[in-house]
């Protein structure tokens, strides 16, 4: 036998002392999942991914791990939907408005006041209704373990507190380009305005629109709030985000590890509403402090009224969904 044969027949012998060693001790190394998430280092989403990946570690016993990537930095948020819904990832951290039109369950969330405040979205999404949306998910290959907060979008202006629906009445009022928020204020009676984010500012200021809408952090961080002083708290639209797997890797997924990720993801869902709530409070004290005028809408029955329209078109078009609006509004 030559040299090189020995050498072969050697490496062999050893390859195979190691492969049995690893059967007998077990896997060699942990499944590790690639995990999606637009925010940056500090933000209360990127805090709560980084402990869901460290809860996952440690109730798995280190049988799954998981990786962040923070920043958006494997691609956009749609790009990121694709990528977990065929496996390219494991795991993201979505908004449920870009999977609204991929899973129509989803886009429930979407419907102006279908949630009375934050407390009322908490206690529907943790219960049947999370789980019907989820179940409508799961159809497009996404999993929803948790559900995040992303704030609640309430209006702004340059001109007047906004107390009832004809106060909005003639505003030019920027909205997302979506028809459910231009069909908002058109009910309203306003002028629906969709233009990029990044336009709103200037906009303001030389009153190409009168007024937008949006959460508490954007409204201070944008310094939206020195153009627009008048903050009316209507909390119209509550968006909340998910923490979402791949439904084939879920399904592939023993019982008691399917247990432990949920739990991970619950616990982290815990922590990353508490760190929201903290950016809320500390963007409202400084906007007010700055001399905001500010004031809760405290009967938004009519404005909840005035949306019928939008409701019919949007149930017609998806009738389905009716058992699942219901659902939510009498939730409890």
């Amino acid at each position: 036998m030559t040299n090189g044969k020995i050498a072969r027949v050697r490496t062999a012998a050893l390859a195979a002392v190691a492969i049995a060693g690893a059967l007998a001790a077990g896997p060699v190394a942990a499944a590790e999942w690639r995990a999606w998430n637009i925010h940056v280092d500090g933000y209360p989403n990127t805090v709560a991914m980084d402990k869901f990946a460290e809860l996952v570690a440690e109730k798995t016993d280190g049988r799954v791990t998981v990786k962040n990537f923070h920043g958006g930095v494997l691609g956009s948020q749609p790009d990121a939907i694709e990528q977990v819904r065929v496996g390219a990832l494991q795991v993201g951290n979505f908004n449920l408005g870009p999977i609204g039109p991929i899973a129509p369950a989803a886009n429930v969330v979407s419907l102006p006041f279908v949630f009375r405040d934050i407390d009322h979205m908490h206690t529907a999404l943790d219960g049947e209704a999370g789980d019907k949306i989820s179940e409508g998910m799961a159809e497009k290959g996404l999993i929803a373990l948790a559900w995040y907060d992303s704030g609640a979008r309430s209006f702004y202006n340059t001109q007047k507190p906004i107390e009832k629906p004809e106060d909005v009445k003639g505003m030019k009022v920027r909205v997302m380009n979506n028809d459910l928020y231009s069909g908002m204020i058109a009910e309203l009676g306003g002028n629906p305005s969709p233009m990029a984010f990044s336009e709103v500012y200037q906009s303001l200021k030389t009153g190409v629109v009168d007024g937008a809408e949006n959460n508490w952090p954007s409204y201070e961080s944008t310094g939206h709030f020195e153009v627009a002083g008048f903050y009316s708290n209507s909390q119209h639209l509550i968006i909340p985000e998910c923490v979402c797997i791949n439904a084939d890797l879920w399904n592939s997924l023993s019982p008691e590890d399917q247990e432990a990720v949920k739990e991970a993801a619950r616990e982290s869902a815990e922590l990353q509403r508490e760190l929201w709530a903290e950016r809320e409070k500390t963007s409202r004290e400084k906007v007010i402090a700055a001399g905001v005028k500010y004031n809760d809408i405290t009967d938004k029955a009519p404005f909840q009224e005035a949306m019928k329209p939008v409701y019919d078109k949007y149930l017609a078009e998806n009738p389905d969904i009716k058992p699942l609006v219901e659902l939510i509004q009498n939730t409890q």
